[in-house]
């Protein structure tokens, strides 16, 4: 068994895993990155695609941002759309900032690059096995080329997603979760076709919730809400257009164009929380802590939140010799996390149609969007929801 030793092990090359590790490589601070998957892999997986402000700042600042910057889409604002009429929510005219589509797995590729570009270990296709002694002397136990090695390290930063083993190797007495299931998913397509609207529409309908989003000026991305055990094999592509274009139709006959899908899927729709998200030595990020439904766009940004708190800690851990930071990661993660949970959960409730609802929960639903639309300060609240609320501290980017 091959032995490393750092001062950081990183468990996951998501967003939250990468953007840690470039964080402390810019404080001096070393680690290495595992990754059971490889390179090709994460770089083109899909997932979220909407940077808050805050996030886009940090990419930027922290010297990663330079291809988001020419190729991420700016939106200055969504639009609501229900009763067959849209309105738009302005995020500049309110609360002065914006967001930028740009997916997730661009993000990755330009961490990747980075991490590559100045040298830093990041090891792929090395699957770890068992995290161990987080109380003490931490060490991952990982494989990689058919045999076994091992990371020895002074912190273990768990990154590795909701599936993975670091959440797990913590006795069940010292944690607890919190959970809600929602009982409906999302069809979501990517399509070569252009986006019907320069800016994300978000659709109540009768039929169920829709999304129009996009990737790129020639990609769209578009959801509709679809039953929790639905078969992705019974919706052609035929049907999939003619209930998107059912449920965004509006009185002034917008037009949705269909074009060809090269990639189709069904999303659960889950809340989960982690308590605490520290455990002696380890610490959890993104997804391997909490999970949130994606209709408020905040998975990705809660992860690359936890990285920037993380980070703090670390800083002031091995250049002031201070834990004091390092105690407060769950209080200061957990209150951020809390209230993204709230904004994403809000968002659901509002625009999806539950089981059973009967003319009166759909005649609120109308006037709760009606409302949000036409109160400066309901749309204000929700502006600055969508864009990112402020970080709780000021400073590292």
């Amino acid at each position: 068994m091959a032995n490393i030793r750092t001062q950081v092990g990183i468990v996951g090359a998501g967003p939250a895993g990468l953007m840690l590790a470039h964080l402390l490589h810019l404080q001096g601070i070393e680690s290495v990155v595992l990754e059971s998957h490889s390179r090709e892999y994460v770089e083109s997986r899909v997932r979220a695609g909407v940077l808050e402000q805050g996030t886009v700042d940090m990419l930027r600042e922290s010297g990663v941002g330079a291809r988001m910057e020419r190729e991420g889409l700016q939106h200055e604002g969504v639009e609501l759309r229900f009763g067959g009429k849209g309105h738009r929510i302005d995020f500049q005219h309110l609360v002065g900032k914006s967001i930028t589509v740009y997916g997730q797995q661009e993000v990755v590729k330009d961490l990747i690059g980075a991490r590559i570009g100045y040298g830093q270990p990041i090891f792929f296709e090395a699957e770890a096995l068992h995290v161990s002694e987080f109380d003490a002397q931490p060490r991952i136990r990982y494989a990689c080329q058919d045999a076994e090695h091992e990371v020895a390290c002074d912190f273990i930063a768990g990154c590795d997603g909701f599936h993975g083993i670091c959440r797990p190797a913590v006795p069940a007495e010292r944690v607890r979760f919190y959970e809600r299931q929602y009982p409906f998913a999302w069809l979501g397509i990517l399509a070569h076709v252009p986006p019907a609207s320069h800016e994300l529409i978000y659709n109540y309908h009768e039929r169920g919730f829709a999304l129009l989003s996009m990737r790129t000026p020639e990609i769209s991305r578009l959801y509709l809400q679809c039953e929790p055990d639905e078969q992705i094999q019974n919706w052609s592509d035929e049907r999939i257009w003619q209930e998107l274009r059912i449920r965004m139709a509006t009185h002034e006959g917008f037009v949705l164009k269909d074009g060809p899908i090269f990639q189709k899927g069904i999303t659960p729709m889950r809340s989960f929380v982690t308590e605490p998200m520290q455990f002696g030595k380890l610490f959890l990020l993104g997804d391997a802590a909490h999970i949130v439904p994606p209709t408020g766009a905040k998975g990705m940004n809660l992860a690359v939140a936890d990285a920037r708190v993380l980070t703090r800690g670390l800083v002031e851990y091995y250049k002031r010799r201070s834990a004091g930071d390092l105690a407060r990661y769950t209080e200061r993660c957990l209150k951020r996390v809390w209230l993204g949970q709230r904004f994403s959960w809000w968002m659901t409730s509002i625009l999806h149609r539950f089981p059973h609802e009967d003319d009166f929960s759909h005649q609120i639903h109308l006037a709760e969007l009606d409302y949000v639309t036409h109160s400066r300060a309901a749309s204000t609240s929700l502006a600055e929801n969508y864009v990112g609320l402020p970080f709780d501290t000021p400073g590292l980017f």
